[in-house]
């Protein structure tokens, strides 16, 4: 490999996971929230309702 190439390979290296480092502080830090006080009582009927529903299968 010459120098360039291995450059340009721990650029990439850094890049990439510097991300996935990012990504994971940014999620420890704020977390999803999942009991949203604003979610439509209609909506969370309708996801309950469908969850109970069999998984629709494919008759060809």
């Amino acid at each position: 490999m010459s120098s360039g190439a291995i450059v340009m390979m721990i650029i990439a290296m850094v890049i990439v996971w510097g991300g996935l480092a990012a990504s994971i502080v940014n999620l420890r830090m704020r977390p999803e929230k999942t009991d949203s006080p604003f979610e439509d009582p209609d909506l969370v009927a309708d996801d309950a309702a469908r969850s109970q529903m069999p998984h629709p299968t494919r008759d060809t």
